[in-house]
Protein backbone atom coordinates (compact mmCIF):
# COMPACT_ATOMS: atom_id res chain seq x y z
CA UNK A 1 0.00 0.00 0.00
CA UNK A 2 1.22 3.51 -0.80
CA UNK A 3 1.57 5.88 2.14
CA UNK A 4 1.97 9.65 1.95
CA UNK A 5 4.22 11.13 4.63
CA UNK A 6 4.49 14.85 5.35
CA UNK A 7 7.84 15.57 6.96
CA UNK A 8 8.83 18.98 8.31
CA UNK A 9 12.60 19.38 8.32
CA UNK A 10 15.20 22.09 8.81
CA UNK A 11 15.80 24.08 5.64
CA UNK A 12 19.56 23.49 5.42
CA UNK A 13 21.92 21.95 2.86
CA UNK A 14 22.34 18.19 3.24
CA UNK A 15 18.96 17.48 4.87
CA UNK A 16 17.51 15.86 1.74
CA UNK A 17 20.45 13.45 1.44
CA UNK A 18 20.14 12.47 5.10
CA UNK A 19 16.44 11.65 4.71
CA UNK A 20 16.92 9.87 1.38
CA UNK A 21 19.87 7.96 2.85
CA UNK A 22 17.66 6.63 5.62
CA UNK A 23 15.37 5.07 3.00
CA UNK A 24 18.30 3.72 0.98
CA UNK A 25 19.96 2.07 4.01
CA UNK A 26 16.77 0.18 4.75
CA UNK A 27 16.14 -0.68 1.07
CA UNK A 28 12.80 1.17 0.96
CA UNK A 29 11.92 2.64 -2.40
CA UNK A 30 10.56 6.18 -2.54
CA UNK A 31 7.75 6.37 -5.12
CA UNK A 32 7.78 10.17 -5.16
CA UNK A 33 9.46 12.93 -3.22
CA UNK A 34 8.78 16.65 -3.31
CA UNK A 35 10.52 19.26 -1.19
CA UNK A 36 9.83 22.94 -0.75
CA UNK A 37 10.29 25.75 1.72
CA UNK A 38 7.25 26.36 3.92
CA UNK A 39 5.75 29.62 5.15
CA UNK A 40 8.68 29.61 7.63
CA UNK A 41 11.95 30.04 5.66
CA UNK A 42 13.79 27.95 8.27
CA UNK A 43 11.58 24.89 7.61
CA UNK A 44 11.07 22.74 4.51
CA UNK A 45 8.28 20.26 3.88
CA UNK A 46 8.94 16.92 2.27
CA UNK A 47 6.04 14.97 0.84
CA UNK A 48 7.22 11.38 0.52
CA UNK A 49 5.19 8.60 -1.07
CA UNK A 50 6.46 5.18 -0.05
CA UNK A 51 5.09 1.65 -0.40
CA UNK A 52 4.80 -0.60 2.63
CA UNK A 53 2.52 -2.18 5.15
CA UNK A 54 1.64 -0.46 8.43
CA UNK A 55 4.61 -2.03 10.24
CA UNK A 56 7.11 -0.81 7.63
CA UNK A 57 5.63 2.70 7.63
CA UNK A 58 5.72 2.84 11.43
CA UNK A 59 9.40 1.87 11.32
CA UNK A 60 10.08 4.55 8.70
CA UNK A 61 8.25 7.16 10.79
CA UNK A 62 10.22 6.20 13.90
CA UNK A 63 13.55 6.32 12.07
CA UNK A 64 12.72 9.70 10.51
CA UNK A 65 11.68 11.09 13.91
CA UNK A 66 15.11 10.17 15.32
CA UNK A 67 16.90 12.45 12.87
CA UNK A 68 17.80 15.75 14.54
CA UNK A 69 16.88 17.73 11.40
CA UNK A 70 13.32 16.36 11.40
CA UNK A 71 10.70 18.36 13.30
CA UNK A 72 7.51 16.41 12.52
CA UNK A 73 6.39 13.31 10.62
CA UNK A 74 2.71 12.82 9.75
CA UNK A 75 1.22 9.92 7.79
CA UNK A 76 -1.46 11.58 5.64
CA UNK A 77 -2.67 8.31 4.10
CA UNK A 78 -5.87 7.93 6.12
CA UNK A 79 -6.45 11.65 6.67
CA UNK A 80 -8.70 14.00 4.73
CA UNK A 81 -6.34 15.78 2.35
CA UNK A 82 -6.20 17.66 -0.92
CA UNK A 83 -3.53 16.12 -3.12
CA UNK A 84 -2.27 17.00 -6.57
CA UNK A 85 0.44 16.24 -9.04
CA UNK A 86 1.63 18.33 -11.97
CA UNK A 87 2.67 16.80 -15.26
CA UNK A 88 4.14 18.28 -18.41
CA UNK A 89 3.53 15.98 -21.36
CA UNK A 90 4.89 16.43 -24.88
CA UNK A 91 2.60 14.77 -27.42
CA UNK A 92 3.13 14.10 -31.10
CA UNK A 93 0.31 14.72 -33.57
CA UNK A 94 -0.31 14.98 -37.30
CA UNK A 95 -3.13 16.43 -39.40
CA UNK A 96 -5.31 13.33 -38.84
CA UNK A 97 -4.81 13.09 -35.07
CA UNK A 98 -4.59 16.79 -34.14
CA UNK A 99 -8.28 17.26 -33.30
CA UNK A 100 -8.41 13.99 -31.33
CA UNK A 101 -5.39 15.04 -29.29
CA UNK A 102 -6.94 18.45 -28.56
CA UNK A 103 -10.21 16.79 -27.61
CA UNK A 104 -8.45 14.42 -25.21
CA UNK A 105 -6.56 17.33 -23.63
CA UNK A 106 -9.87 19.19 -23.22
CA UNK A 107 -11.64 16.20 -21.63
CA UNK A 108 -8.91 15.96 -18.99
CA UNK A 109 -8.90 19.75 -18.51
CA UNK A 110 -5.31 20.04 -19.61
CA UNK A 111 -3.75 23.23 -20.90
CA UNK A 112 -1.54 23.53 -23.96
CA UNK A 113 1.55 25.50 -22.86
CA UNK A 114 3.71 25.06 -25.97
CA UNK A 115 2.88 24.27 -29.59
CA UNK A 116 5.00 23.19 -32.51
CA UNK A 117 4.18 21.94 -36.00
CA UNK A 118 4.06 18.29 -35.03
CA UNK A 119 3.94 18.26 -31.23
CA UNK A 120 2.58 20.12 -28.24
CA UNK A 121 3.31 20.33 -24.54
CA UNK A 122 0.37 19.97 -22.20
CA UNK A 123 0.20 20.95 -18.53
CA UNK A 124 -2.07 18.74 -16.44
CA UNK A 125 -2.80 18.84 -12.73
CA UNK A 126 -4.80 16.37 -10.70
CA UNK A 127 -4.53 13.28 -8.60
CA UNK A 128 -2.25 10.43 -9.60
CA UNK A 129 -5.11 8.44 -11.14
CA UNK A 130 -6.10 11.34 -13.42
CA UNK A 131 -2.52 11.81 -14.66
CA UNK A 132 -2.16 8.05 -15.23
CA UNK A 133 -5.48 7.93 -17.13
CA UNK A 134 -4.44 10.82 -19.36
CA UNK A 135 -1.08 9.22 -20.14
CA UNK A 136 -2.87 5.97 -21.02
CA UNK A 137 -5.35 7.82 -23.27
CA UNK A 138 -2.75 9.90 -25.07
CA UNK A 139 -0.05 7.23 -25.53
CA UNK A 140 -1.49 5.88 -28.84
CA UNK A 141 -1.08 9.33 -30.45
CA UNK A 142 2.61 9.52 -29.64
CA UNK A 143 3.84 10.28 -26.15
CA UNK A 144 7.21 11.96 -26.68
CA UNK A 145 8.14 13.05 -23.18
CA UNK A 146 6.65 12.98 -19.70
CA UNK A 147 7.73 14.90 -16.59
CA UNK A 148 5.85 14.62 -13.28
CA UNK A 149 6.35 16.49 -10.03
CA UNK A 150 5.31 13.77 -7.65
CA UNK A 151 2.48 14.04 -5.20
CA UNK A 152 1.93 17.01 -2.93
CA UNK A 153 -0.71 16.99 -0.21
CA UNK A 154 -2.17 19.27 2.43
CA UNK A 155 -4.79 18.68 5.11
CA UNK A 156 -8.31 19.76 4.20
CA UNK A 157 -9.72 22.83 5.90
CA UNK A 158 -12.16 22.22 8.72
CA UNK A 159 -15.78 22.93 7.80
Amino acid sequence: MLHTLAVLVENHPGVLIRVAGLFARRAYNIDSLTVCQTEDPEVSRMTIVVAGDDQVIEQVRNQLSKLVVVHLVVDLTEKSVVDRELALIRIEFNSETRSDVFQTVDVFRGRVVDMGRSNMTVELTGDIEKIDAFVHAIRPYGLLELVRTGKIAIMRSEA
